[in-house]
């Protein structure tokens, strides 16, 4: 079997299916395969199986540019982007160069070669595959998805009811009038909450502190009067375009006055939930918002079952589990049959995959991201990492689109590799994220760098991004050609 390709994209979700895209427009001459290590396309919509799962950003500009999103609810659950997902790899012939079950485990760089050798572990777990490539697209998220996080609570083992993850939600799960604790307050946990009162006997979220919550409907009247008037496509442009300066104007003002909105958000919040219900503590974050992501909860959900007291908040640390549920350091008890730890993500750089130069192990953290796709001593290699403070969608789209630029440059010029180079000796260095989320905190060692002057930059903006990726010079005396 012939496992050469030209370009080789790891991760069949997403950022993966908008890879292969970009490649099959831009890039009609190159072969290419989608190594995908789990038994099923979609990435994070397949993996995630709790109850109410959703987007917690609008479809429209989580949706891909080059597909139009016409369901009528643009906060959609996990299965409707399913299906649009596999809508999208059939429309555009996708799937046949899709292989399931592929686990890359290393990638050597071979700089006499200008190739990528990489190991793979198949369905068959004593098979190891060797395929090989000139450029590598990481489209592998930023997680692991073999597990989440979850701290080390004492007394964990004490527990007789049932303790789990969100990430590993058993099939089936009866909840049926349980008395449910979900630890945390991010969107996993303001999405299992108003979903999970609908049945059980009583859901407690419990946060260490407050999270900044944002009621918003989960269709979009005008969005929706556009696809009933206009032609699919141009509604989709108007709708995306729509969406894409709003998050850009309401971000720049929550950034310039925060103190302000702020206070403004807070209101919001103490309106949903009536005048006697205590706000400064529950919901009073001590941070300033897009500090950590604003919390989306659709047609207020979280906040009605709060009113009507099938769901309550606890703002409280956790001295250690018990027998029956969880003891608290002020002293209270909560009782619990089913404890959800809703506590974050495990990051994972690059998908987790061993990579080496020319027999040099790489140490990512020493690189330094060039135009948020590419990296600072690392040839042939791009990753497709979305924004943090809009729709993920977005940046992945313009990551595929600048490699295509790249691979095309390069082929009419005869070269066979290329290179960031960073090599201005007064360049700053600072944290590749600058995100007070705990899953990004814990592993920021871990992740590349970024420089205080551009391309070296991360600008989180769309619009300057797309300036930048879509008319930038390739061979702009920084990115090295052999």
């Amino acid at each position: 079997m012939n496992n050469y390709f030209d370009v080789l994209i790891i991760g069949a979700g997403i950022s993966g299916i908008s890879a292969a895209y970009y490649l099959q427009r831009d890039c009609p001459g190159k072969s290419y395969a989608i190594l995908e290590g789990r038994k099923k396309l979609g990435g994070t919509w397949d993996l995630f199986k709790y109850p109410g799962v959703r987007s917690d950003s609008d479809m429209y500009t989580l949706g891909f540019a080059f597909r139009p999103w016409t369901d009528p609810k643009a906060i959609a659950d996990g299965p409707s982007i399913m299906k649009y997902l596999h809508e999208t790899v059939d429309e555009f012939n996708i799937r046949q160069h899709i292989r399931l079950e592929h686990h890359v485990v290393s990638a050597a760089w071979s700089s006499q070669d200008a190739l990528w050798t990489l190991e793979v572990q198949t369905s068959d777990a004593d098979q190891t595959v060797t395929y090989t490539c000139n450029f590598l697209s990481m489209c592998s998220g930023y997680y692991n998805y073999e597990h989440g996080y979850t701290p080390d609570f004492q007394g964990m083992e004490d527990f007789e009811g049932q303790l789990l993850h969100p990430q590993k939600w058993p099939e089936g799960l009866n909840y049926d009038n349980q008395q449910i604790v979900v630890i945390g307050s991010g969107a996993t946990a303001v999405t299992i909450v108003p979903e999970m009162a609908k049945r059980a006997g009583h859901v407690v979220m419990l946060q260490r502190s407050p999270t900044y919550v944002v009621s918003g409907p989960d269709e979009d009247w005008i969005a929706n009067l556009c696809n009933r008037i206009l032609p699919s496509k141009l509604a989709y442009a108007l709708n995306r375009w729509r969406k894409i300066l709003f998050q850009r104007f309401s971000y720049a003002l929550l950034r310039k006055y925060p103190e302000k909105m702020k206070q403004g958000l807070i209101k919001k919040a103490a309106k949903e939930l009536g005048p006697d219900y205590d706000v400064e503590t529950h919901f009073t974050p001590k941070y300033n918002p897009w500090d950590e992501r604003l919390c989306l909860v659709p047609n207020g959900d979280l906040f009605k079952v709060i009113r009507e007291g099938k769901a309550s908040v606890v703002t409280d640390h956790i001295e250690r589990f018990t027998t029956k549920g969880l003891l608290l350091k002020s002293g209270k008890e909560l009782e619990a049959d089913i404890i959800i730890t809703a506590t974050g993500l495990d990051l994972l750089v690059l998908g987790g995959i061993r990579f080496s130069i020319d027999g040099s192990p790489v140490d990512v953290s020493k690189s330094v991201s060039y135009k948020a796709t590419m990296f600072s001593d690392i040839p042939n290699l791009a990753l497709a990492f979305g924004y943090t403070n809009a729709s993920w969608t977005l940046k992945c789209d313009l990551s595929n689109q600048y490699v295509c630029r790249v691979l095309n440059h390069m082929q009419a010029r005869g070269y066979r590799q290329c290179t960031p180079r960073q090599n201005d000796p007064d360049m700053e260095l600072n944290d590749w994220l600058d995100f007070t989320s705990g899953y990004i905190r814990r592993k920021i060692h871990l992740l590349p760098r970024q420089g205080n002057k551009k391309p070296w930059k991360l600008a989180q903006n769309y619009l300057y991004d797309r300036k930048l990726i879509r008319k930038s010079q390739i061979d702009d005396g920084i990115l090295e050609f052999l």
